[in-house]
């Protein structure tokens, strides 16, 4: 099973890193994840400043440096060449950037060919993606509930499975309220793998 763990500082700012907001958990826990083998890491802290975005990306590549654990930046085109990253992640929002152009811009800075990864919601989305993305996120998956009430209804397991015949032969990972309990079923929907926050870190 394929893995895509998604950052989220906050975790470690609570427990005993709030000196510098969680980025030295965040390097920790990439350096574990490498360790472990984790396929990728999408950095996902979109309310830092950018020079602070590529500063922790810059110390998350030297700790999975060696290793087959690739970093991709959430959205950030720039910081991702900047600190020759792996590769982005991107949305499927009207607007949004391209793997294509992504690709472009990897080129002409001199790097090698980025890896992009993709979120997508909707058939119509995926199939869109699928065309050029190197793996798509499909999501919710399965509901979130806060507090005993679902605070975001999943789309279901034939659902993924339709995403992973649309998006053939590009790998679909699931993304959404998926436990280790859970997520046998979603390979045997068809995804590649999981992905998501709380799933992987270990604050």
């Amino acid at each position: 099973m394929r893995r895509y763990a998604i950052t989220d500082r906050s975790l470690f700012a609570s427990k005993g890193d709030r000196g510098d907001s969680g980025l030295s958990g965040l390097v920790r826990q990439a350096a574990l994840w490498a360790a472990e083998c984790i396929d990728y890491i999408q950095l996902r802290e979109k309310d830092l400043p950018p020079a602070t975005v590529a500063g922790v990306a810059r110390r998350m590549l030297d700790a999975v440096r060696g290793t087959s654990t690739r970093l991709l930046i959430n959205s950030r085109l720039d910081i991702a060449v900047a600190t020759a990253a792996h590769g982005v992640h991107l949305t499927s929002a009207p607007g949004e950037l391209t793997p294509a152009q992504v690709q472009e811009v990897y080129a002409a800075a001199g790097l090698p060919r980025p890896i992009v990864s993709i979120s997508c919601h909707s058939l119509a989305e995926v199939e869109l993606a699928g065309n050029e993305a190197d793996l798509i996120l499909f999501a919710p998956v399965f509901h979130k509930t806060a507090g005993g009430e679902v605070v975001t209804a999943g789309v279901g397991l034939e659902n993924l499975r339709a995403a992973c015949v649309a998006a053939a032969p590009t790998p679909v990972y699931a993304l959404g309220g998926v436990t280790w309990e859970n997520a046998d079923s979603c390979l045997k929907a068809g995804a590649a793998g999981v992905a998501g926050i709380r799933l992987f870190h270990d604050p």
